[in-house]
């Protein structure tokens, strides 16, 4: 049995619907139904009952939801526990960062943040989106980064969490130039054809930006997918080789734009999403022991105007 299973079933529980708790948990449907289904068989009985909408759950569901909220809160008061003890690292400050942005936008902004703010001793967790906020939501860091979009928030209470916001960035289609410097496949989609697409995993929240941008279209593009990863940074490198068209966030891509291995793949404007990056905390973290260093850089993010250098440069 794994602790994900029992926070699966928590969420199912609160939403009481299988998409909702989905969505939450940053996984597909069919995946968190499957889970579910293996809590259920680890069990020998049915937890959830599923002739009912709003979902409900069964006696012995209810009584393994108390059980589970008790086996994760204790869970999680002894992993910060264990953490109490590394005196050493008390002054180290641990983000939780989705790929894309630990890798593009982390070490621009954390090298100006120093300049400001001094230094600054810090461990980077390099995760996807979902387990980089379960990083936060069980205490195992200090600070989230992430991407945010208001067709896509993820699962924060404004109760438990502070949020700030560090800048904007867009999410556009780039592929590598032609000869003559123009895009080797481009959106619109010419009439009668399909452009190579390079995709990110279904389920992956850069996957479900690019489904908003290709509904809003006025005229949904027409797609071949020749290949999928979850990670940004994979979709440009075949974009670069001319596997296809990519959508990437702008600020991976400043270099190759200057240097022209890649270009944009529609006109400014069309085909592209703003998205925010914001930095979360924990307010009240009463297991987690004070963590001064972090509680300093927040307080100096709160306070301080934003950077002269945005995401978008």
């Amino acid at each position: 049995m794994e602790t994900k299973w029992l926070e699966d079933f928590i969420s199912l529980a609160e939403t009481r619907s299988f998409s909702r708790s989905a969505q939450l948990r940053h996984v597909t449907q069919p995946a968190f139904s499957r889970r579910i289904q293996s809590l259920e068989a680890w069990a020998g009985t049915d937890l959830v009952d599923r002739s009912s909408y709003p979902t409900r759950l069964t006696p012995a569901g209810e009584t393994l939801h108390a059980q589970a909220l008790d086996i994760i809160g204790a869970l999680q008061a002894s992993r910060n526990m264990m953490r109490s003890h590394k005196a050493g690292r008390r002054d180290m400050v641990d983000f939780a960062v989705p790929h894309s942005l630990a890798l593009t936008f982390f070490p621009h902004w954390l090298a100006e943040l120093r300049t400001r703010f001094g230094a600054l001793k810090c461990r980077l967790i390099a995760l996807n989106v979902h387990d980089a906020v379960m990083q936060l939501t069980e205490g195992s860091c200090d600070l989230l980064l992430a991407y945010d979009h208001p067709s896509q928030p993820l699962a924060l209470s404004g109760e438990r969490y502070d949020m700030l916001s560090l800048g904007r960035e867009t999410l556009a289609p780039f592929s590598r130039p032609d000869a003559e410097g123009r895009p080797l496949f481009a959106l619109p989609a010419p009439e009668g054809g399909a452009v190579p697409f390079l995709s990110y995993a279904p389920g992956a929240y850069m996957h479900r930006l690019v489904e908003v941008i290709t509904r809003q279209a006025a005229g949904a593009p027409l797609f071949e997918a020749v290949y999928e990863t979850d990670m940004a940074e994979g979709l440009k490198a075949m974009a670069l080789e001319g596997h296809g068209l990519a959508f990437l966030p702008s600020g991976s891509v400043r270099k190759e734009l200057r240097s022209r291995r890649l270009v944009r793949a529609s006109e400014p404007g069309t085909y592209e999403l703003s998205m925010e990056i914001r930095i979360y905390r924990e307010r009240a973290a009463a297991a987690r022991p004070a963590r001064a260093q972090a509680d300093a850089l927040w307080e100096f993010l709160r306070k301080a105007p934003p950077a002269s250098a945005s995401a978008e440069n």
